[in-house]
């Protein structure tokens, strides 16, 4: 009887909060409004897990462009298990190149370039291991945390403050509607208990959603560590291949016999050291490599040197002069040159020419 009576009490009490509930829909019930500080703090949480989860999308897409890839790992990590480890694009490009190099022959000038190159191309993709892993652990994990942990936390306790909400605004509805007596005084108790139940769930809610700017300045931390493992990778990737192009030049019959297809051969780009070395201080070793002392010096004092000529250069307009590979020219600088030229001079031809195609001869 006891269950029954329970039973009853409760269908009542749902019955009647479905009413409120269609009452408020309506705008013929009374609705309790939160302060405006927590509907603020509401704000930011939402905010913060839209834009947490865009960011964290878009990372993973950067860090694996492959979609197949990242369904693949994402079941792998559902299910607990290690994902088979393969050869990334890089490494699978570099065996290609290696493999071509060592068919070729490696000592054919194209067989040998080939290995280098392929060599080259394994270490990047070493380098894309590294990042992937730096970010996965550094900036990746800490966001997906914040999702599925601290955030559904929130959303818990927010519902559960909408619930304590309804039933506050079913109790003041039913206050209203009482007529006797002692039908008020009821629901002027179930009020009061409603209230204070709103009330502590509202300060638990406000608690955990004030967390919010410590999650903030946590994931402010994971982002400056995420710039510093791009900021490694693509440091190395720009040493590996400054490494590389010293290397080809070693192979000057090999760039002499593409003189008549040097539109079609990669230009290095002359601007980047430059920028590079002003940019970071942390590649000391790029800056010095590229703007070595003897050009230093050769700025510095009046006079000219000869240069031999590392790579095809075609000359962008009439300032400039064209350069064959292995080629030997007078060089010297002029007053407001600037710091990545020098001019250039081949009998009677003369033009600026960029100093990270040259090497100055003792």
């Amino acid at each position: 009887h006891k269950l029954l009576m329970f039973r009853q009490i409760y269908i009542l009490k749902l019955t009647m909060s479905e009413d409120w509930f269609t009452e408020e829909k309506l705008g013929q019930a009374e609705k309790t409004e939160l302060d405006a500080h927590l509907e603020n703090l509401l704000s930011k949480a939402e905010c913060t897990k839209l834009w947490t989860e865009k960011i964290m999308k878009q990372t993973e897409v950067l860090l694996q462009p492959n979609p197949n890839a990242r369904i693949e790992e994402f079941v792998y990590e559902k299910l607990d298990r290690k994902a088979p480890s393969r050869l990334n694009n890089p490494e699978l490009l570099g065996q290609y190149m290696i493999d071509a190099g060592n068919e070729f022959g490696p000592g054919t000038a194209y067989g040998n370039a080939l290995i280098k190159c392929g060599e080259t191309q394994k270490r990047i993709g070493t380098a894309d291991r590294e990042l992937i892993q730096t970010s996965a652990i550094n900036f990746l994990t800490p966001l997906r945390n914040f999702i599925e942990g601290d955030y559904k936390t929130i959303t818990k306790e927010r519902k559960l403050l909408q619930n304590k909400r309804l039933d506050l605004d079913a109790a003041k509805t039913r206050l209203k509607k009482a007529k006797v007596a002692e039908a008020r005084a009821a629901s002027e108790q179930e009020v009061r208990i409603t209230q204070s139940e709103f009330d502590r769930q509202a300060e638990i809610t406000r608690l955990l959603l004030e967390g919010i700017s410590s999650t903030h300045a946590h994931h402010l931390r994971c982002l400056n560590d995420f710039v510093e493992a791009q900021m490694t990778y693509y440091a190395q990737c720009y040493q590996y291949m400054l490494d590389l192009q010293k290397q080809l030049g070693s192979f000057p019959s090999t760039f002499l016999s593409n003189n008549n297809q040097s539109s079609s051969a990669p230009v290095p780009n002359v601007s980047a050291p430059s920028v590079l070395a002003s940019a970071s201080a942390s590649l000391p070793s790029v800056s010095n490599s590229v703007v070595t002392s003897g050009f230093s010096e050769l700025k510095s004092l009046s006079g000219s040197r000869k240069a031999r000529v590392l790579y095809d250069y075609d000359a962008a307009n009439s300032s400039e002069l064209s350069l064959l590979a292995d080629e030997v020219i007078t060089v010297y600088s002029i007053p407001g040159m600037d710091s990545d030229w020098l001019m250039g001079e081949r009998g009677n031809q003369k033009g600026k020419v960029p100093i990270t195609y040259l090497e100055l001869l003792n």
